[in-house]
């Protein structure tokens, strides 16, 4: 008689998993979580099925490691091909990052999947409490901590109240684990060695109100500190060739979350935007300057700076360039909070969401 197989492997034989979030021209943010999570599901699911839907003008696109559909622009936009795609593939559990339309998530819902929604802005906050899609939501992630984004108010309580299906969790960031040898190789890329190189991952690449400069900007300060004799390993900034001239400055392409990972957690100080990497890189425990590049990142930067976690600073080079080697010295920049333990820490989820999608098809 054939053993039967234990429950872990018929969780990982059950598990088709549908990654459907915001992709275009700019920004990668949501995908890039999307694939982290992904690649934590299949170390711990060997055999589970994961299938992507992105855009075509998505300049990650082409490099996915995933089997995707590709779509004229953001599946949000393209009911009739996401619904589809839920049809072919039936998945057990969709994720619908800051994406989705009623159409996509009834569709899902129809072809008897579990439905998780993740959202880190305040619009997409409040179309998961509709009372329409609350009653097709299994589970909604805010992708950020609540000191940040804001516990549940009274209303949202409410409504969960009255449907009692969705479930709520808050999670600081997704980040995939250690992995040495990627360390070493990253390193070696760049010629750089742990706790002696800054890194700084501007972010996203859209061109925001007030912040149309940001990439030159940014990239200014770069050469500032790597003239300064700090090795500086500037990410996804197109430059002028005479940056490349520049003696202890390496430009880095975009690369994948783990490989970015690999490099925040070895560096000597991280400057990044406000957005994902800001968690990411308090999640690793690195001194980290943010600057806001778009109007949402303010909030957010200001409370990490409330609770002793970030040194902020303006969208200026010479400022930029400053507060690092300020930092750098061992001294406490200008309007940096004062030298103290943060009060919070931000955890890596990865393990918690694994187990929240486990616990939806168990």
């Amino acid at each position: 008689m054939k053993n039967q197989p234990n429950a872990k492997q018929a969780v990982a034989a059950a598990l088709r998993l549908l990654f459907v979030p915001v992709s275009g021209p700019r920004g990668m943010g949501e995908y890039a979580r999307c694939v982290a999570l992904a690649q934590a599901a299949k170390r711990r699911w060997p055999t589970a099925s994961v299938h992507f839907a992105l855009s075509r003008a998505a300049p990650y696109a082409a490099d996915t490691p995933f089997p995707s559909t590709l779509l004229p622009s953001s599946p949000t936009f393209h009911s009739r091909e996401v619904s589809a795609l839920i049809r072919n593939f039936s998945p057990t559990v969709v994720i619908f990052d800051n994406a989705g339309r009623t159409a996509q998530l009834r569709s899902a819902k129809k072809c008897g999947a579990r439905v998780v929604f993740v959202s880190s802005r305040r619009r997409q906050r409040r179309k998961a409490f509709r009372l329409r899609w609350l009653g097709l939501i299994d589970e909604h992630w805010i992708a950020y901590p609540e000191f940040i984004a804001g516990a549940l108010g009274p209303w949202e309580r409410l409504k969960l109240w009255m449907c009692r299906g969705t479930r709520v969790r808050f999670f600081d960031t997704l980040l995939p684990e250690p992995q040495p040898a990627a360390a070493a190789a990253a390193m070696a890329r760049f010629d750089v060695r742990p706790w002696e190189y800054v890194l700084i991952v501007p972010g996203g690449g859209s061109a925001h109100p007030g912040a149309e400069n940001a990439p030159a900007i940014i990239a200014a300060a770069a050469n500032a500190i790597a003239a300064r004799g700090y090795p500086t390993v500037l990410v996804a900034v197109p430059v002028t060739p005479a940056f490349s001239e520049v003696l202890g400055l390496r430009l880095a392409p975009r690369m994948p979350m783990d490989e970015l990972c690999e490099l925040i957690r070895g560096a000597l100080l991280v400057i990044c935007n406000g957005g994902d990497t800001l968690l990411q890189v308090l999640a690793c425990r690195r001194p980290c300057i943010a600057v806001a590049i778009a109007g949402d990142q303010a909030h957010r930067i200001a409370r990490c700076v409330e609770e002793g976690m970030v040194a902020g600073v303006r969208l200026e080079a010479r400022a930029l360039e400053t507060a690092a080697l300020t930092l750098l010295r061992g001294e406490q920049p200008q309007g940096a909070p004062q030298a103290r333990r943060p009060r919070r820490e931000i955890v890596n989820a990865m393990d918690a969401a694994l187990d929240a999608l486990r616990a939806l098809i168990h």
